[in-house]
């Protein structure tokens, strides 16, 4: 008869920041945002989703997304995020960890994102399988400061929880 209990427990933390250039579609946490510009990434440049994929992987204990998804390869050129968020989930769960809940802030002085952080919330939740209220999104300015301040850059900052099940025989 095998059993379960125990659970090992990790936190995981994941930061990106892409510079913001013309001619580009604005993508912040699975959902096209309406702004006159994007950014500049070797994938689609979505600096939320990386940074959850960093967190996740880090949580882990296995790697980054530069090592999993690297710039240099072409396979990954304009990649959609969402595809590489769910080939993450896969490695997660071949290992039995389980995301229980996900932080993220976006750090941007434009465009204001109240109007679509619950869509960024539902999409985030789904791609990982986990309830919409084990996600949580916010949007910080830079209050004028910096490349952010700017409106030269958009970064993200994730933490994220994930629990591994054990087993064992009785």
């Amino acid at each position: 008869m095998i059993e379960e209990h125990d659970h090992e427990y990790r936190t995981g933390i994941g930061t990106d920041i892409h510079r913001v250039v013309e001619g580009r579609r604005l993508m912040l946490g699975g959902v096209f945002v309406s702004y006159p510009a994007g950014l500049a990434g070797h994938s689609d440049g979505d600096v939320a989703l990386h940074a959850v994929i960093d967190a996740l992987l880090g949580a882990a204990g296995i790697g980054d997304i530069g090592t999993l998804f690297p710039d240099t390869d072409p396979q990954f050129k304009d990649a959609d995020s969402k595809k590489l968020l769910v080939i993450v989930k896969e490695q997660l769960e071949e290992k039995r960890w389980i995301v229980v809940n996900v932080d993220l802030i976006i750090h941007a002085e434009q465009p204001r994102l109240e109007p679509v952080k619950g869509q960024m919330k539902r999409c985030i939740a789904g791609l990982l399988g986990i309830d919409f209220t084990a996600v949580n999104v916010k949007a910080k300015t830079n209050e004028g400061l910096g490349e952010i301040g700017a409106g030269e850059a958009i970064a993200a900052t994730a933490t994220v929880l994930l629990r591994k099940k054990f087993r064992r025989t009785l």
